[in-house]
């Protein structure tokens, strides 16, 4: 990744903008596009959008959609990159430092670069790449369906977001197994990765058809427990 030097403004160009690189992180959240609205309308796009060499957004989705709904002017900074994951990984990179993303979301950011990554580990790959299934069977990942095939470039797509190897193979696990009360759950941050795996890996011996029921259940269970755990760390603090 290099920057040109490049500037454009809006009145000169028009950005493209790709479903892939717009959609890699979360939404922001209510408050926090209204501050960056307010801020906007404030003080003008001070920063500039960062595009490729074709002019796709790579950096600053947000900002750009509401300057254009705003009829305010921006810039835009011109980086060269290698290819669409270097510069997915970049805008990653970039936005970790603001954003306050926890492991599940790094870890589903990491599943959307995995086609991307796993074509590169292929090109790479060597004869003598280590044991594999020997592996997983360490760090306790073999207990669902066909994990191995599911996770081979587990390490890649964990050093890709910065978390730990188990925690992104727990990820892939759920993100392929989990119902989707668990993941649910786990989205609005009301189960921990540990607890959607357990629950993901109890939940394969109840039918199929009964899954999702189960699943509903033992979510409300989890929650209903982190509530008392809570109460009791409020009853312990005040008679200390």
């Amino acid at each position: 990744m290099r920057n040109t030097g490049i500037l454009y403004s809006s009145t000169e160009r028009k950005p493209v903008v790709l479903p892939e690189l717009a959609e890699l992180l979360p939404p922001l959240s209510g408050e926090q596009m209204v501050a960056l609205e307010t801020d906007l309308l404030r003080n003008g796009c001070y920063s500039p959008i960062i595009v490729n060499e074709d002019l796709a957004i790579v950096d600053g989705h947000n900002r750009q959609r509401l300057c254009e709904e705003h009829s305010l002017p921006y810039q835009m900074a011109v980086f060269a990159f290698e290819d669409l994951l270097e510069a997915k990984q970049w805008a990653l990179d970039t936005q970790k430092g603001r954003r306050n993303l926890d492991k599940w979301e790094l870890g589903k950011i990491a599943l959307k670069l995995k086609p991307e990554i796993e074509a590169k580990a292929k090109a790479n790959m060597s004869a003598g790449g280590g044991d594999q299934k020997s592996e997983d069977a360490k760090s306790g990942l073999t207990m669902l369906s066909n994990p191995i095939s599911a996770i081979n470039t587990r390490k890649d797509l964990a050093e890709s977001v910065g978390i730990g190897e188990v925690t992104m193979g727990k990820v892939m696990q759920i993100d392929e197994h989990a119902p989707a009360a668990v993941k649910e759950a786990l989205d609005k941050k009301e189960l921990s990765i540990n607890q959607g795996y357990n629950l993901t890996r109890q939940l394969q011996e109840v039918p199929e058809e009964q899954r999702e029921q189960a699943a509903i259940a033992a979510v409300e269970i989890e929650k209903a427990k982190k509530e008392i755990r809570r109460k009791d760390a409020e009853i312990d603090q005040r008679s200390r």
